[in-house]
């Protein structure tokens, strides 16, 4: 069996693993990167609807990353952080524009960021091996041996596991990074799906079925945490920005609060709209504050509904609450099929923060979303990959 030397095989050529090939080959080290995928990025490439929410301006805000010890990610993220990627992205002449919240999209294709990423991986003279899967793995003496479904073997001084979690497994995710940190001694926490739609039971979802494909700006609490962005009604359940960021703070049994008028004082309004024209019909008048499917389910879901003269002021009132205070309680996710990233993960504390190198196995490394770090929605999650496959480049 045809064997190489490697100083750096790299086990993912994702974003934090291409990351990681580019600064290692950078070093002059002799770098392989295999995957079993047919394409480099994939996750690149569809991310942000085809044009790849490369990074965030505040993606190193490290209290915006979650696991057991958030802060494991403030040395990578401050060495390298999101103007350090817009650099590279500047210098390969990809144009790029600021969606909302500091969010950082090509203004072209995705598949931009994956060709500046294998271009300076060639550049680097790192090898990059599709289309090719570990079928055996081991430590032999100090160097890492993988036998490979190409028929070879690669022995490395340093490997990399750079797979990432579960989420969209139609791509070929699974948890192939954690069953190797496990084989190597390494803790790894409970995973879950993360900024993901929540889902709700059979007779809830009936009767708010009509509402799906309705948008409306939102302030969504829960589990300690509250965001305002978009929530989207879906024949599931619930999505949308605002969905997706709680998803990954919520934990079943749980409930969570929607403010569907954010800012406004509903009930307020609404006496008003009565004084004013007490011949409205309320479901016009509450249709004056959200969208109308919303004010007309609202109404029915209250029991209320005719002439603003009819209706007693303190029913009035209670809109406000089932609007602006409105507590559902989700059954569970969609899962890893649409999740965009995976909570959890290799534990932090069998890692060095600086190196992203396994304490207890000098030349094991772990990177990405494989590591028990990840980010709010909006470019925080490829921040990371970026961070902390640079800091592994460093040294590995």
């Amino acid at each position: 069996m045809a064997g190489s030397e490697l100083d750096v095989l790299i086990v993912g050529a994702g974003a934090a693993g291409m990351m990681c090939a580019v600064e290692a080959g950078r070093r002059g080290r002799a770098v392989r990167v295999i995957d079993h995928a047919r394409a480099p990025g994939e996750k690149i490439r569809i991310s942000g609807g085809g044009r790849c929410n490369f990074t965030n301006l505040e993606g190193d805000r490290v209290e915006r990353y979650l696991g057991r010890n958030p802060r494991f990610a403030t040395s990578a993220l401050k060495r390298f952080g999101p103007r350090d990627f817009i650099t590279r992205v500047d210098r390969a002449g990809i144009a790029w524009h600021e969606k909302t919240l500091g969010q950082l999209f090509c203004d072209d294709s995705a598949k931009r960021i994956v060709r500046m990423l294998t271009d300076d991986m060639a550049e680097a003279g790192a090898r990059l091996s599709l289309g090719v899967s570990v079928e055996r793995l081991e430590r032999v003496g100090d160097r890492f041996e993988a036998a490979l479904s190409d028929g070879t073997t690669a022995r490395a001084a340093s490997l990399v596991l750079a797979t990432g979690g579960k989420s969209i497994p139609k791509m070929g995710a699974t948890g192939w990074a954690w069953d190797m940190a496990r084989r190597f001694g390494l803790t790894v926490t409970e995973t879950r799906p993360a900024l993901v739609p929540l889902t709700f039971d059979p007779d809830w979802l009936a009767r708010w079925a009509p509402l799906s494909g309705l948008s409306v700006d939102a302030v969504v609490e829960g589990g300690g945490a509250r965001f305002r962005e978009g929530l989207l009604f879906t024949h599931r359940g619930l999505s949308g920005p605002s969905i997706l960021q709680i998803s990954s703070y919520w934990r079943e049994g749980e409930a969570i609060t929607l403010s569907l008028a954010p800012d406004r004082d509903v009930g307020a309004e609404i006496r008003a709209a009565k004084v004013g024209n007490g011949k409205q019909m309320l479901h016009t008048a509450l249709g004056q504050i959200v969208p109308r499917r919303l004010a007309e389910a609202v109404a029915a879901h209250e029991g209320l509904g005719g002439k603003l003269a009819e209706i007693g002021d303190r029913r009035l009132a209670a809109l406000d609450a089932a609007i602006n205070g409105w507590r559902v309680k989700p059954t569970g996710s969609e899962g890893y099929r649409t999740a965009e990233v995976t909570l959890g993960g290799v534990a932090t504390d069998q890692l060095d923060q600086q190196t992203m190198m396994a304490k207890s196995v000098p030349g094991l490394f772990v990177i990405g979303e494989a590591v028990d770090v990840t980010g709010w929605l909006g470019g925080y999650n490829f921040q990371w990959a970026w961070s902390s496959g640079w800091a592994a480049g460093q040294v590995c």
